[in-house]
């Protein structure tokens, strides 16, 4: 059964995929078992998608609000209890092989009167459980970049300069998030609107990441610095 399953996502990946060899058939009965019914729940959920893959799997109590503006490849996870609101000017736009953690927002909009700019994902990206991604500027995460828990993008920055008048009625400034391909962004790290990371970087858990980070660069701290290069 091992084999027979490794085989079948492979072929949904579109790259070899080998099963751990110490799991049980009753533990894989039980994970296909739910992949199947989040198969079913994948194929109605992502009726009206602007475009959608042949493939897609979707847990639980899972809210996708503006569908319409949504096109995604083949192999789609969205896991349990998540909610992603795809109002925005240039819609969200999803490679193959793409999962969102349990508990994850992805929130294109937060009041009407001025919309969101844009998302955009590359292939194979994983993004962990509790992660919060608000997209008011551009935001771009390339290709085989992986999220650890609860890494949250802010794409938006208040104006605050006049003190005799409300934050929230001064306006804000969109530069937006841009992420390269191969990237590690750890646990509970923040990156911040402006900010661009390059190809194969490693920002550490808990960073704070408010300025530019070079190609294979690890990155740390409160406001990110420059660790080392890989």
């Amino acid at each position: 059964m091992v084999k027979l399953v490794s085989k079948i996502i492979s072929k949904i990946k579109h790259r070899e995929y080998i099963i751990d060899e110490n799991i049980t058939d009753n533990d894989l009965f039980s994970i296909v078992f739910t992949r199947f019914f989040m198969l079913i729940r994948g194929f109605f959920a992502t009726i009206g998608f602007k475009k959608r893959g042949k493939i897609s799997f979707i847990g639980k109590k899972v809210c996708i609000k503006s569908k319409s503006h949504i096109e995604c490849g083949s192999g789609l996870t969205i896991n349990d209890n998540c909610t992603i609101n795809a109002l925005c000017k240039g819609g969200i736009k999803i490679g193959n092989n793409f999962s969102l953690g349990q508990n994850s927002i992805i929130e294109c909009t937060g009041v009407i009167r001025e919309l969101g700019e844009s998302l955009v994902i590359g292939d194979n990206v994983g993004i962990s459980a509790n992660a919060f991604i608000s997209v008011r500027g551009k935001v771009k995460i390339g290709d085989s970049t992986i999220f650890g828990p609860g890494v949250s993008l802010f794409s938006e920055n208040h104006i605050f300069e006049d003190k005799s008048i409300p934050v929230y009625l001064q306006g804000a400034t969109r530069k937006g998030i841009e992420i390269g391909k191969d990237c590690w962004i750890g646990a509970n790290a923040t990156i911040l609107d402006g900010v661009k990371i390059g190809d194969g970087c490693i920002v550490a858990a808990g960073a704070v990441v408010n300025r530019d980070v070079p190609s294979y660069t690890i990155v740390g701290g409160v406001p990110a610095k420059t660790i080392k290069n890989r």
